[in-house]
This record gives structure tokens, sequence and C-alpha cells, in this order.
């Protein structure tokens, strides 16, 4: 790993990171949905309900999804009869996401406090591994990819939902403008918490463009890596499959 990492547009030590990104999670848990609801405009359910189109998980496969704290994803995948493990590095978003199962009447999920970067499930245990606007909050990205393949058996599927950069000419220039000067200040409003949300738009600026995260996979170990995005690559679904 590096001597530093990126925290925000801060360069800092890899224990740091993981430290204060845990601050953050623990910070905003509460209002986590509320706030992706108000900074997308609703938009990130369909992009989630588009993301688990893509997974296509089937009943009986064993399902891990990294960094599901609050359950948006699990819940759209468990419908199809899937085993999902929830895993997350921050209890706050874990406790939000068992009391939204519960109170949805929604069984059978596994939850399970667990870092990314060294993940304590077996050799090829899940059939597919999915992670939602986590992987960049990861302190170690390319050791999270090499987990994500571990697990995963044979003909397992790897896919991540993630922002990134759009391409759309002038569209990216509206969104910085928003993200850095709207969406702390309705992270203050709706969550008393600026600083918090101000480090999440600076993250997405710090992560991989769609090639370069495309290569990353590839470098952890999957094959038939894709790219898929939306607006442009302000979001983009990300895929590959271990053999």
């Amino acid at each position: 790993m590096n001597e530093t990492v990126s925290f925000g547009y801060e360069d800092v030590a890899p224990d740091e990171k993981t430290r204060r990104v845990g601050g953050v999670f623990s910070s905003v848990a509460s209002r986590y949905d509320i706030m992706n609801d108000a900074m997308s405009g609703g938009m990130h359910r369909l992009w989630k309900d588009r993301f688990v189109r893509r997974v296509k998980p089937r009943a009986g496969e064993q399902i891990l999804d990294m960094a599901g704290g609050t359950g948006d994803i699990a819940f759209r995948l468990a419908r199809s009869g899937a085993a999902v493990t929830v895993a997350d590095i921050n209890p706050q978003m874990l406790e939000v996401g068992i009391e939204r199962a519960q109170k949805r009447g929604i069984d059978g999920l596994v939850w399970t406090e667990a870092n990314a970067e060294t993940l304590d499930f077996p050799d090829r245990f899940f059939d597919a591994y999915t992670i939602a606007f986590g992987i960049r909050n990861v302190t170690d990205i390319l050791k999270a990819l090499r987990e994500a393949h571990r697990v995963l058996r044979r003909g397992g599927r790897f896919y991540c939902l993630e922002f990134s950069t759009t391409l759309w000419p002038g569209f990216g220039e509206i969104y910085d403008a928003y993200s850095h000067k709207v969406v702390p200040k309705l992270g203050q409003l709706l969550a008393q918490d600026a600083d918090s949300y101000r480090y999440l738009i600076e993250s997405i600026r710090r992560f991989p463009d769609m090639p370069t995260f495309e290569r990353m996979i590839g470098d952890a170990g999957f094959i038939q890596t894709n790219v898929e995005p939306m607006l442009g690559g302000l979001v983009a679904i990300h895929s590959g499959w271990k053999i």
C-alpha cells in the first residue's frame, strides 16, 4: 500500500483514512437514506434497480452485498430468493439496515460487520459479490477487489455501482458546482453535518475514472470486465467474472 491515501482532497496515512471514514458514516448513518434522496432527487433508487437487474440474482444463490449497511441493495436482491449476506465495516450503518428490515418485515438476511480488505469468509463461497457506492471509501481498493475475487466461486460475478466522471460536455461542470456548493448545505440542513458530505463529494472526485477502475478489476483477477455508464458516466456499473 502507498504511504498515503486520499481522504477527500487530503492525503493521509491509510489507518487514518480508515478511522476517519468510519467517523463519517457513524455520523451520517441515521440520515443516510434521506440524504441520498435529497442529493440525487430520488434517482439513486432507479440506479439501484438497474444495478440489481444486471446482477440477475437467483433463488438459492449466495450473494455478498459489501458496504451494504442500510440494506437498499440487499432488499432488492432478496426478492429473488437469494441468500444475501449484508456486510459493512460500520456498525451504525448495519443497525440502520437491521431496523429498516424489521419495519419492512424482511427476514432471512445475514448482517455482519466486516472490512472489505480482510473478509472472514472462506474461499469460493459466494455466487455474486455486490458493492454500491462503497468501493471509493475503501482504504486499499485493489486489496478489496482481490478479496472479492477470493470469496467468489468459479463462475461467480462481481458488480460494483459507483460514481465516476461524466463525459457529457458541460454536464460535469454543472454537477461539480452543484455537488461542491449545494450538497454540503443539504448535509448541514438534513443531517447537521456539512463536513461529512463535503468529504463524500471530494471522494468522488478522487476516485479513478472508468477505464482506470476497469483495469483495476482486471488486475484483481476478473475477466470479461465491463463498464455501463449512466448519465454519461456520472454513475457507472462495473462488472467482472471469476473463472
